[in-house]
């Protein structure tokens, strides 16, 4: 009777948490459909009239392409880095590799805030500050570390000894990485691309500092938010969340899915 009360209230908890977490998100998507300029009840009607005010507006559709172009170029680059540094991490064992998975690890753990200024004093220095490949270069150093925990995770589920067996029968490295390590963990390497395009897709901190003129779609909503409150910014916010909830479900749809 005890741990069947204690069942109950765990899910009790996490269904609260999950209603605090989801009811303003849910907020946000209401309201994108209604026909008032002020988010209250009941309705003024169903509308898609901020929808077609945000794709009128040309700033908001460069900072959507901006985004985009910097999530796709963010993923690729993460998703390399972070193989190979996962890789490495798997098949080699060398002095300071310690201090290496540290290094790692450490970008995601540093204040956005923190690491926005940071990052503006470098790519300032070397003459790169204000440019979308700014942001790119800021959005990889981010990503990868996530994009390495999640291959690094499937790695370690294959015999340490295939790849060497490989070598032995004549395979170069390069056909051992190509036909053993890359086919086992595919679907890792799919959801770290998913995953880093989400985390570069919902940026803020770190574009607002480095981005200068170019603007991604988060800096845009700030802007936005600066003059008045606009329910563009419901519509906006809605799509964003979209987008990169789709990422990350597919991110965690290939995780799921077994090496065959």
């Amino acid at each position: 009777m005890n741990s069947m009360l204690i069942r109950f209230l765990e899910k009790l908890y996490l269904s609260l948490v999950f209603m605090f977490i989801a009811l303003p998100i849910a907020v946000i998507i209401v309201f994108s459909f209604n026909e008032g300029r002020f988010p209250s009840f009941p309705w003024s009607g169903f509308s898609l009239l901020w929808y077609e005010a945000i794709f009128r507006e040309p700033m908001v559709i460069d900072s959507a392409l901006n985004s985009l172009i910097v999530g796709l170029f963010t993923a690729i680059g993460a998703t390399i880095i972070g193989f190979l540094a996962a890789y490495l991490d798997y098949r080699y064992k060398f002095r300071g590799k310690t201090a290496f998975n540290l290094i790692v690890i450490i970008p995601p753990a540093i204040p956005p805030t923190v690491m926005g200024i940071a990052l503006l004093a470098f790519l300032a220095r070397v003459g790169m500050f204000g440019e979308l490949k700014s942001i790119i270069v800021a959005h990889v150093a981010i990503a990868s570390s996530f994009a390495m925990a999640l291959i690094s995770q499937r790695l370690k589920e294959l015999d340490s000894s295939i790849e060497p067996a490989s070598w032995n029968l004549g395979a170069t490295r390069l056909q051992g990485i190509l036909f053993i390590i890359i086919p086992h963990c595919r679907n890792a390497v799919l959801a770290a691309f998913f995953l880093s395009f989400a985390i570069s897709f919902d940026e803020f901190m770190i574009s607002w500092f480095v981005g200068g003129m170019n603007e991604t779609l988060p800096v845009r909503i700030l802007n936005l938010l600066q003059g008045q409150v606009s329910p563009r910014i419901n519509a906006i916010g809605t799509l964003i969340f979209t987008l990169t909830f789709t990422l990350v479900i597919s991110a965690l749809w290939f995780m799921r899915q077994k090496h065959k």
